[in-house]
């Protein structure tokens, strides 16, 4: 069942991976040409901090769901250690529960926000840049990160499959 789980979501792994990467190289070029521009040509580039600042939510807030999905929040385990293995995935599917009502929750009220926010015009202080698009993307990214949760409530991942902490491995992050 994890297997059809992990399937079904590879879409949006990729999707939202590419995304970030494009956005990622979109911050990096960007950042480059501002220093380029700034310290060799003394010309910095206008908005460059505004562009930096929405490209950056964008980022965040794309990478949200992929590391709801893949299980990449920080965890604390040490409950784990008292219970079963059934016992654990009991209490991780309610954990995800509560996750994904509280997260929905948040993301209805960035949808309000993000009317509010368009209602009223909102723009950057420079390059008067609509605010309202990025506040949407943001209501639309923590619903995904909450059906994410709810999704895993009803399709949660082996236990044998999840990725564990191993103090006796070396990181290669």
């Amino acid at each position: 069942m994890a297997s059809n789980r992990f399937e079904a979501g590879a879409w949006l792994d990729r999707v939202l991976g590419a995304a970030a990467a494009v956005l990622l190289f979109g911050l990096m070029m960007l950042t480059t040409a501002d220093v380029i521009g700034r310290y060799i040509f003394n010309w910095p580039l206008r908005g460059a901090f505004e562009i930096t600042e929405l490209l950056l939510l964008a980022l965040i807030f794309a990478g949200l769901p992929l590391a709801s999905r893949s299980d990449e929040h920080v965890t604390l385990d040490f409950i784990d250690m008292l219970l079963g293995a059934r016992g654990r995935q009991l209490l991780r599917r309610l954990i995800d529960l509560i996750c994904g009502v509280i997260i929905l929750g948040l993301a209805w009220r960035v949808l309000v926000k993000a009317g509010k926010i368009a209602a009223y015009g909102d723009t950057t202080e420079v390059l008067r840049l609509p605010v309202g698009p990025f506040v949407y993307f943001m209501a639309v990214m923590v619903a995904i990160t909450g059906v994410v949760h709810l999704v895993k409530v009803l399709l949660p991942s082996r236990p044998d499959v999840a990725p564990r902490f191993d103090p006796d491995k070396v990181s290669t992050t």
